[in-house]
């Protein structure tokens, strides 16, 4: 059985809004495993579907540059959100955005190359942690590619062009109008930001997602002691909500509130004049999924003043 710690019980507190007790039975009934006790509480009715899936726990900014038909999303991380408005740290997220575009996603080749002075992207980031006092990091980079079509980029929350604290690519392949396609990539990637999809279509969900997701479903159900047709009946409705929730092409496109995402874009295929397919999106959130440290500075200064005096 794996140790219950205070740690592990804050982080399964954060993830389902369940009360600490409720937690700690919950780890106990599953020998410490974090994901299975989420599932333990939801079958429990303790906690809501957990959609906090990646806090955002640290600072810095995400890049996004898109150029006809390829575009890149990169994250670099700081420790405080003052970086975000230094006018050398962005420069230097621009320029791994660029980077990653030329060069690809792949990290080492990204802060290994050199440009027209000899400094290395590794080079420069270590001159600015020196000049700023602060630790960085580039935490990742993602390319998305069509052979024929428009990737579209968003920035969220932007505190420059192409800078924010959410970054979001949509690849459509397509040989309609570049104008049109252009268009819908933009609203699908403000889509993206607002909705967090986690699929692109039904066919891409993984099984082993959906298998956990059926699980759940079919105890929550069985709970009812409705018979075993009609829990099977309510499972099928329960696991359609959850694409309606999970998958792209199957959410409701924010921008109007209630037409599929699918359907727009067979919409905006008659008016581009050609078949428009998603071929793939991508979705940075700064920090999502890094633990961050927070402190209590009251306790602290208290710990260190000593006992009150009276």
């Amino acid at each position: 059985m794996g140790e219950i710690t205070a740690a592990l019980v804050k982080e399964l507190r954060e993830k389902t809004g369940s009360g600490m007790m409720d937690c700690k039975k919950a780890l106990a009934e599953t020998s410490g495993d974090l994901e299975a006790a989420v599932d333990w509480l939801r079958k429990k009715g303790l906690a809501t579907a957990a959609k906090k899936a990646g806090r955002v726990a640290a600072e810095g900014l995400v890049a996004v540059v898109a150029r006809g038909t390829r575009g890149a999303v990169v994250e670099v991380n700081a420790e405080t959100d003052f970086v975000s408005r230094n006018e050398q740290f962005q420069a230097l997220v621009r320029q791994v955005g660029q980077v990653a575009l030329e060069r690809g996603d792949d990290l080492d080749a990204i802060k290994s190359f050199a440009g027209s002075n000899g400094t290395t992207i590794e080079q420069q980031l270590t001159a600015l942690i020196a000049t700023v006092g602060e630790n960085m990091s580039l935490r990742r980079a993602k390319v998305l590619a069509v052979k024929k079509g428009v990737v579209a980029s968003y920035a969220h929350a932007a505190v420059a062009a192409g800078l924010g604290r959410i970054g979001v690519l949509v690849a459509l392949e397509s040989a309609g109008d570049p104008a049109k396609l252009a268009e819908l990539g933009k609203q699908l990637a403000m889509h993206v930001a607002a909705a967090n999809p986690q699929f692109l279509s039904i066919e891409s969900v993984d099984p082993a997602a959906l298998e956990r997701e059926k699980a759940v479903l079919t105890e929550q159900a069985a709970a009812s002691g409705k018979p075993a047709a009609v829990i099977e009946k309510m499972v099928a409705g329960r696991v359609r909500k959850f694409y309606e929730e999970v998958v792209l092409l199957e959410q409701v496109f924010v921008i109007d509130g209630e037409t599929r995402v699918a359907k727009v874009v067979e919409n905006a295929a008659k008016a581009a004049g050609a078949p428009i397919a998603v071929a793939g999106f991508v979705r940075f959130a700064l920090g999502e999924g890094i633990a961050k440290e927070t402190k209590d500075f009251a306790a602290e200064v208290a710990a260190q003043l000593g006992p009150a005096k009276h």
